[in-house]
């Protein structure tokens, strides 16, 4: 008598979690697709903040060697200009127009290959279907009424007297 109350027992907690965990996932999944969204966003505006933190840091350098050095701006008039150097004995690379723009788009290409996380996870896309909702919803509230209607606590059926 003893086991079969525990196997009971063990059988309503295990129907009656799955049925609350069910019931909870299918009447909270719009505030579950909310947050995942959300936290995408954040994500989204935290690597922007720290582009833009590396660009301030990468500009006051810039500043700073500007005002420590002042042939810094005649050594890169040339690069950024593009004007001929004025030293006859001094070679200089080209590079063409094509092959910058190859360059590019290659690193272009490895920036962009960072790991791609999905926005939320497949099983809460799955059950943002109304459909499915319905479906995950009814049967939630199936398993806690089948929990609690055949595994409740039987009652002993009283002695007889003699």
């Amino acid at each position: 008598m003893q086991t079969r109350n525990v196997i009971r027992a063990i059988l309503f907690v295990l129907f009656f979690s799955i049925g609350a965990a069910s019931l909870s996932s299918a009447v909270l999944c719009d505030d579950l697709v909310r947050y995942y969204r959300n936290r995408k966003l954040l994500r989204e505006a935290q690597e922007s903040l720290d582009r833009l933190k590396l660009l301030n840091n990468d500009y006051d350098m810039l500043l700073s060697q500007l005002e420590n050095d002042p042939n810094l701006v005649k050594r890169i008039a040339r690069s950024t200009m593009g004007t001929e150097p004025d030293d006859p004995n001094m070679v200089y690379p080209k590079a063409s127009g094509e092959l910058l723009a190859a360059a590019r788009r290659v690193l272009a290409d490895d920036a962009d290959q960072g790991p791609v996380e999905p926005v939320m996870p497949e099983w809460l896309s799955r059950c943002n279907k109304p459909d499915a909702r319905i479906i995950l919803f009814i049967c939630g509230v199936a398993l806690v009424l089948i929990s609690f209607i055949c595994f409740r606590p039987v009652k002993q059926p009283p002695e007889k007297e003699e």
